[in-house]
C-alpha cells in the first residue's frame, strides 16, 4: 500500500489481480474516421461485467482520450471489472476535424459512440483474443468524468430538449464531476455557450452514484462546488452522493497524475475514490451485494475526514 495512504486503506476492497490490456481497438463508423478504443481486463475469469469509462473534454492532449484515466481504469479491471475507453470525437487527438460539424465539443457524437461499442460488443472481443468470450453482456456500467459525466447522464436517461438517449443496456452509471443543471443555472455567457448542459436529469431512472469535490470550482456558474451535485437532486435513478472534502474537480487525481487535470494531487482522496466507486459498481452489477453497504460503513467510521455519503431513501 502507497505510504501517503492511511485511512482509506481501511474502505474494502479486493486485492489486485493481473490484468490484459487491449489497444487500440477500432470499430469502423459511417462517414467517419474508426471508433479507437482500450479495452483493460482481469487475465482470468469469466462472465465479466463491462464498464465504459467516458473521458472529459480537458486542457491535456492525451488525458482526454482512451489512454487517460489509468488511475480509476486500472485500479477497476484489477479488481474484476472489464474496463473499454473511447477516445472520443472531442478528443484533440484521436477525435473528428475542428472543423466538422459539432465541433469542438461533439456532445451528440459522444453518447453515440457509447452505444456504437455496445452494438458492436462481439467486434470487441474479437479484436481481444484473451478476453473474447468473457465479457458478460447482460452487466454493463458507464462512468463519466465532467463532460464524460454529461454523456453517461444522457445515457443513464437524463433528456435534452424532450430527447432522450438513453440506453437499458446500461444499467448503473457514475456521473464523477458531472455539470449540473443548465440555462438559468449557468452564467449567462455559458449557458449560451454550452445550451447542451440544460439537461433534464428527472427522468435520469438508472441507478447511479453522483461524486462531487466541496472544493471543486466551477467556472459555467456562480452556484459554486454543489452543481455538480444536481443529478443526486433531481435524478430518481440517483441513489447516492459521495462528497469529497477539499478535492477539486480532478477528484485527487482520477484523470491522471501530474496531469493539468489534476489541480492537485491527494493520494487518500484518489483512493477513496476508487475504493468507493469500486464497490458501488461491484455492488450494482451484482458482483457482491454487501460491497457497497460495508464500503460506506467504513467511510462513516473513518470520523468524516476524507468523504461523506448522503443517501436517498425509500423507492428512487
Amino acid at each position: 500500500m502507497n505510504n501517503l495512504i492511511d485511512l482509506a486503506r481501511h474502505i474494502p476492497a479486493p486485492d489486485a489481480s493481473l490484468t490484459v490490456a487491449y489497444t487500440p481497438i477500432r470499430l469502423p463508423m459511417d462517414g467517419r474516421q474508426p471508433l479507437e478504443l482500450r479495452l483493460t481486463a482481469p487475465a482470468a475469469g469469466d462472465s465479466l461485467p463491462v464498464v465504459l469509462l467516458s473521458h472529459g473534454f480537458g486542457p491535456s492532449n492525451y488525458i482526454p482520450s482512451k489512454d487517460g484515466y489509468a488511475p480509476l481504469a486500472q485500479f477497476w479491471a484489477e479488481r474484476g471489472l472489464a474496463v473499454i475507453q473511447p477516445t472520443h470525437a472531442s478528443s484533440r487527438v484521436g477525435g473528428l476535424p475542428a472543423d466538422a460539424p459539432g465541433a469542438p465539443f461533439f456532445w451528440r457524437e459522444r453518447a453515440g459512440e457509447m452505444t456504437t461499442i455496445l452494438d458492436r460488443m462481439d467486434e470487441v472481443e474479437r479484436q481481444a483474443p484473451a478476453i473474447a468470450g468473457r465479457l458478460d453482456h447482460a452487466r454493463i456500467a458507464a462512468a463519466g468524468h465532467s463532460f464524460g459525466g454529461h454523456t453517461v447522464g444522457l445515457l443513464l436517461g437524463a433528456t435534452l430538449n424532450g430527447e432522450s438517449f438513453s440506453d437499458p443496456r446500461i444499467s448503473a452509471g457514475i456521473l464523477l464531476a458531472a455539470p449540473g443543471r443548465g440555462g438559468k443555472d449557468m452564467t449567462e455567457e455559458n449557458a449560451r455557450r454550452f445550451p447542451f448542459f440544460d439537461v433534464d436529469f428527472s427522468r435520469l431512472a438508472a441507478r447511479s452514484l453522483v461524486v462531487c469535490g466541496d472544493a471543486d470550482d466551477p467556472h459555467f456558474t456562480s452556484r459554486g462546488p454543489e452543481w455538480h451535485a444536481d443529478a443526486f437532486y433531481d435524478g430518481p435513478g440517483a441513489e447516492a452522493l459521495l462528497t469529497l472534502h477539499g478535492a477539486g474537480h480532478g477528484l485527487g487525481g482520477i484523470a491522471g497524475l501530474d496531469a493539468r487535470e489534476t489541480e492537485a494531487e491527494m493520494p487518500e482522496t484518489l483512493e477513496t475514490t476508487r475504493r468507493m466507486t469500486l464497490a458501488w459498481l461491484r455492488t450494482a452489477l451484482a458482483i457482491d451485494p454487501s460491497a457497497w453497504t460495508a464500503a460506506c460503513d467504513a467511510l462513516n467510521g473513518l470520523a468524516a475526514s476524507l468523504a461523506h455519503i448522503d443517501l436517498k431513501t425509500g423507492p428512487t
